[in-house]
């Protein structure tokens, strides 16, 4: 008794140290600016919710319109990711054509290649384009399943569902479309939910692509607006900054809690229920 007590006390403290930063975010979201530096506890005696207000209001565009503009990315990211990984996924696991091994290998190279390695190829091309400040650049890879780590989580997903399945749709008549669609596709809800998850997680923490291609004010998402309390000339507001991070920090918080279910079951199974 005594040893499971002290172990949950030891998990306890381990959960606590790993809370606090950001505890202590929520703290300083509450306090002056001359004490976010100078206080490292987490009781505010003075809250100054006047933080969140300059913070909502404190930009060139009320806070709102970041989050409106990190969720249009998002969703779009969402939906191209689990469209186009799982119909290249299907290729791989249940087409036989010719080239197949050659571009399955260039899919897995695609997770070993940093983003920083073909940032400035990409950026030549879409200026060359002149889409540079907009959303494009950041929509439209999503929908080439340039994410080869969504492909290979779905190829691994239908490569545990019974070929079965596929022979007796094809006696009934289906095509492949119809195979994908009717009939893998509604047994991949866990892959799906995963997918779903890590893209907007990654989408709406994501600083460096955002910061490459966006330039106008208007257009700027949620990571690069709370940059933008930062200025390395004039006074940095990190009240307002530390209010709003907190305020980005819900959706994150929602989804996860609402995907964690099919975030356990896309990594563990592998689709052969």
């Amino acid at each position: 008794m005594v040893i499971q007590i002290v172990k949950q006390l030891v998990v306890l403290a381990i959960a606590l140290i790993m809370l606090y930063p950001i505890l202590w975010m929520i703290a300083s979201s509450l306090r002056k600016p001359n004490e976010i530096f100078t206080n490292m506890g987490l009781w505010v005696s003075h809250p100054q919710w006047k933080n969140y207000v300059d913070g909502w209001f404190g930009l060139s565009q009320p806070f709102g319109r970041y989050f409106l503009n990190s969720l249009l990315l998002v969703a779009c990211a969402i939906v191209g990711n689990v469209i186009t990984c799982s119909m290249a996924a299907y290729a791989f696991a249940r087409l036989n054509f010719k080239g197949r091994p050659l571009m399955f290998g260039f899919m897995l190279l695609m997770l070993m290649i940093p983003i920083h390695v073909v940032i400035i190829p990409q950026y030549i091309i879409w200026n060359s384009l002149s889409m540079i400040n907009t959303y494009i650049p950041l929509i439209v890879p999503k929908f080439l399943a340039m994410d080869g780590f969504f492909t290979f989580l779905f190829y691994q997903f239908i490569r545990g569902l019974p070929r079965d399945l596929d022979e007796a749709a094809k006696i009934d008549g289906a095509g492949h479309w119809r195979i994908y669609w009717q009939i893998l596709m509604p047994l991949m809800k866990p892959a799906i939910g995963t997918t779903a998850v890590f893209t907007f997680m990654w989408t709406w923490n994501d600083f460096f692509s955002q910061l490459i291609y966006l330039t106008d004010p208007k257009l700027y998402t949620v990571p690069i607006a709370l940059r933008a309390f930062i200025d390395a000339t004039s006074k940095s507001s990190y009240g307002p900054m530390f209010a709003m991070s907190v305020l980005s920090m819900i959706p994150l918080f929602i989804v996860f809690c609402f995907g964690q279910k099919y975030l356990v079951e896309g990594i563990a199974t592998t689709g052969g229920k």
